[in-house]
């Protein structure tokens, strides 16, 4: 039995109250969430952007303000709105007193996203630099911070010419976003939802106009190729909802969910009850007790939801927890206010178009086919995948997980995919057990480009794969958030990174479209003198690092990934780690994509690995 030392005293003297920022400071993820460099989505950085963003897209939700310009770099972000501006006397306080803000009057913001006042305020906390100015009937106040300090403000009611709004300018503090930089695709994804949820509004960003006239409808329309589609995009607006829906020929479904112009990349009970009232209400149409995934298979959706107060199961608002449309418990429930939505319009339009209804028939019955025949390899290949699950060799695992939820750590769990044992030897040993596992790969996976499912399971090693991620029935059981391909940087790690890819995008597309997929960058070079080192990965660092450690410092060039000793390499897959996140721009689809790359060698890709062909230099030659 252990007892306490008696000098250690437990008095009101240990007893400590941290002020707002410094609470923020010191648990920014009870706030934003991870932190993160940028290389993911949800990130912090892009955190920050949005809790700025949706106090300009409450005031145009409100009637005021149809344009927002919005200006981001590497490291700053600027948003102006033409809303009707912060009331001048409480500026300072709605950017630095938590519970300030007008949300809290549900009169004056009945649906909106910030509802509990600290958005604006971590944002401000976790900036090196912020600066807010109001512009209201004439008048102008604005006030600058340091880590949420108070540096500088204007005199109180200075005259302006501008109209009104709120201007907000910060800087992420990168002493908490190590190595942070703006990626523009996850930028531009972020402002096209925003378009998408609030047709007619415009919005400006870096001098590119995104603008949306017939909301959902023109996001699965820029999502999906038309090509893809079985059928036309199905478009139902309400009061208070709007949804949009397709089947396509890829494997799995695929959603965009939004409460109050939230995207809720983690779904939650509006999206559970979205495809519930799918099934439901096809199974009732066709008159027949149609198999779910058979009818969701392929799907390609989007809802939009507006809910009074709404709870969300975490301070970044990626997954709804409300169970009713509004605090009254007596309110209409979530799911029944969508299913009944979805029963009454769906079922209407499936009867008015009836060459819509007779293809979504045929999608269904064709997965139905699909389902059964591989039922037989599907059972078989299970059995034997949870008998290979007790020893699998292939699979270094971590103790972590993405699904524990009470885990603090759930959102730092990534797997790396190694080539051969050498690779994964020098990353297991310097690994983190508690959230890196590492997985095997034998040599080159089979191209899959153009198979079936059917491969999935036929083939051992992309079945054990699928079966540690977990991902067999959904993303929802997915056990990393991370999924790292790491490859030497070598014509035969390029082709093997190249064949993983494929195998993602073929099955798993929703696994890349929601940011999991990544590559790992490894240093080219190590340039070294008697006194310090420096990793290089590119020829722009090599030669930065030579003319810093000149004269004549030792050079070597990394070939593959087993040539880096394992106490090297826990510096590259820890605090220093770069990740190459897999994007999927909107304007390429995935057809397209692996045509060019896995399909027969056609002219363009021919004329693509010409141009850009690189002729490696021996490690002496660069030294010269």
């Amino acid at each position: 039995m252990s007892t306490i030392p008696e000098n250690v005293k437990y008095t009101e003297d240990n007893i400590r109250s941290l002020d707002w920022k410094e609470h923020i400071r010191l648990r920014p993820g009870m706030y934003i969430g991870k932190l993160g460099d940028g290389s993911s989505a949800d990130d912090g950085i892009y955190v920050l952007v949005k809790e700025i963003m949706d106090n300009s897209i409450d005031e145009h939700m409100m009637g005021n303000g149809k344009t927002i310009e919005i200006k981001i770099s590497d490291h700053r972000v600027e948003v102006r709105d033409y809303g009707r501006g912060i009331p001048l006397g409480k500026v300072i306080d709605c950017v630095s007193k938590i519970n300030t803000g007008g949300k809290y009057d549900s009169g004056a913001f009945q649906k909106s996203v910030g509802l509990n006042g600290v958005g604006t305020k971590a944002t401000n906390a976790l900036a090196s630099y912020f600066k807010v100015q109001s512009f209201r009937d004439g008048k102008t106040k604005w006030a600058e911070f340091r880590q949420g300090e108070l540096i500088t403000e204007s005199p109180d009611g200075a005259d302006s010419n501008a109209r009104n709004g709120t201007h907000v300018i910060f800087e992420p503090d990168n002493t908490i976003f190590k190595n942070y930089h703006y990626i523009p695709q996850f930028l531009e994804n972020l402002i096209w939802n925003y378009a998408y949820l609030n047709a007619g509004l415009t919005i400006n960003f870096n001098g590119q106009k995104y603008f949306s006239q017939n909301g959902l409808f023109d996001l699965l329309n820029k999502y999906s190729a038309e090509d893809e589609r079985r059928y036309p995009i199905i478009h139902l607006k309400g009061s208070d909802i709007e949804v949009a829906l397709t089947h396509g020929n890829q494997y799995g479904e695929e959603y965009y969910s939004f409460v109050n112009g939230q995207n809720t990349t983690q779904g939650g009970t509006h999206l559970q009850a979205f495809r519930e009232a799918i099934v439901r209400t096809v199974r009732e149409f066709y008159k027949k007790d149609y198999a779910p995934e058979d009818v969701r298979a392929s799907i390609v959706g989007a809802i939009a939801v507006r809910v009074q107060e709404p709870v969300f199961e975490s301070q970044t608002k990626t997954k709804l927890g409300s169970s009713n449309i509004s605090p009254d418990p007596n309110s209409q429930s979530v799911r029944s206010f969508i299913g009944d939505f979805i029963k009454t319009n769906l079922d209407n339009y499936l009867h008015k178009n009836p060459t819509v209804a007779e293809a979504i028939k045929k999608r269904i019955e064709q997965s139905e086919r699909e389902r059964k025949d591989m039922a037989g390899i599907k059972k078989l290949a299970n059995d034997r995948a949870k008998k290979a699950n007790l020893h699998n060799k292939k699979l270094r695992d971590c103790r972590v997980h993405l699904t524990d939820e009470k885990s603090d750590d759930r959102y730092d769990t990534m797997l790396f995919i190694t080539e051969g044992d050498s690779a994964s030897g020098s990353i297991t040993k310097s690994r983190n057990v508690q959230t890196q596992a590492v997985f095997s790969l034998r040599g080159k996976p089979l191209n899959c480009f153009g198979l079936t499912k059917k491969i999935v399971y036929e083939n051992e090693e992309f079945n054990l794969l699928q079966h540690a991620l977990n991902i067999e029935e959904g993303l929802e059981g997915l056990r990393y958030h991370k999924i790292i391909i790491s490859t030497d940087a070598d014509v035969d790690g390029m082709h093997i990174r190249l064949l993983m890819m494929t195998f993602f995008l073929q099955f798993f597309p929703d696994l890349v479209r929601n940011g999991h997929l990544y590559i790992l960058e490894t240093p080219l070079f190590r340039v070294r003198n008697k006194k310090e080192t420096i990793y290089c990965y590119s020829d722009e660092e090599r030669q930065n690092a030579i003319a810093k450690l000149s004269p004549k410092p030792e050079i070597t060039r990394f070939k593959g990934l087993g040539e880096i000793s394992p106490e090297e390499f826990g510096k590259f897959i820890n605090d220093d780690i770069r990740l190459e996140p897999v994007i999927l721009t909107k304007d390429t689809t995935i057809p397209k994509i692996l045509t060019y790359f896995m399909g027969k060698n056609t002219p363009d890709r021919q004329k693509f690995i010409i141009e850009n062909l690189i002729i490696e230099k021996d490690p002496a030659e660069l030294a010269a």
